[in-house]
């Protein structure tokens, strides 16, 4: 049983990681093809799709298709009601169905004044009032989540739920922008940002090279405020330490230089993925701390 999922550039989509934590974080089988949402083929991408327009779309083994990320969560719970996507609890299944609905339908000026950009973290970005409000309102959602139902381990119902992956994006975007929260609010934003599938997306994500690069800021950059990852570059011939690609198994043709030894992969993406973050990736690290 093994759905598609149809995403748009990870570096900026926030949908589409939302929609591809719901499966990746639940062990849920999926291929994932990729739409050129800035490229401009969107929609002959899309167009067996129709009348589905808009990325993330589901398409469930049985070639059902269904849009937007909250039908796609009760779907996917629906189907798979052991898998943990919502909070076991009753009570905590209402609040939780409630922060990811205000999510969907809220925090406006957030989202239109700061774009999810996963490429970039900005020094001296000003938020308006606007933003100002809706941090504060985030704030008092997830401090209601933590002290209610979060105790027991360090995502807002203590386990990852389909919540935490609606509120990834906002975490990338308070990463992104410096903006103002506070301590505990800050921590929370350091979980998202260390989660492995996390840092992950934007892994690949920056595997695409932008020119013009979309969002851009007239601001001075700062690095990514997240895990430092291991140092490690591309480079044009091995021999590699490993004869098979640690994501396909297949032989290897692309290479990077980490700690002083060459790692082999099956193609550019898998190795360009690997130099942008090599400790996300535990089938590389596997054979990396062999």
């Amino acid at each position: 049983m093994t759905y598609d999922l149809f995403i748009g550039d990870r570096t900026f989509s926030s949908w589409s990681l939302r929609g591809w934590l719901m499966l990746k974080a639940f062990d849920l089988p999926h291929r994932a093809h990729l739409v050129g949402l800035y490229s401009g083929t969107m929609a002959g991408d899309l167009a067996d799709l129709a009348p589905a327009r808009l990325v993330p779309i589901l398409k469930t083994p049985e070639d059902d298709v269904t849009q937007d990320t909250l039908a796609m969560a009760e779907t996917l719970h629906e189907r798979h009601p052991d898998a943990g996507l919502w909070p076991t609890d009753p009570s905590a299944r209402v609040l939780a169905r409630w922060l990811v609905a205000e999510m969907h339908s809220g925090f406006t000026a957030l989202r239109t004044d700061c774009p999810m950009d996963l490429g970039n973290s900005w020094v001296g970005y000003q938020p308006g009032d606007a933003v100002l409000r809706d941090l504060e309102r985030l704030e008092q959602l997830w401090q209601t989540a933590r002290a209610k139902f979060g105790q027991s381990g360090p995502w807002l119902f203590g386990d990852y739920t389909v919540a935490d992956a609606f509120f990834a994006p906002v975490a990338g975007r308070i990463a992104g922008y410096g903006l103002p929260v506070s301590n505990a609010a800050q921590a929370y934003v350091a979980i998202q940002l260390a989660d492995p599938l996390f840092r992950q997306w934007r892994a690949m994500g920056a595997t695409v090279r932008y020119a013009p690069y979309p969002y851009i800021q007239p601001l001075e950059s700062r690095p990514w405020p997240g895990p430092v990852p291991i140092q490690a570059s591309a480079v044009e011939a091995g021999p590699s330490v490993n004869a098979d690609c640690p994501y396909s198994g297949d032989p290897v043709t692309h290479f990077m230089e980490a700690g002083g030894k060459i790692y082999g992969f099956c193609n550019a993406f898998c190795r360009d993925k690997t130099v942008n973050d090599p400790d996300a990736w535990p089938a590389f690290m596997a054979i990396y701390q062999s």
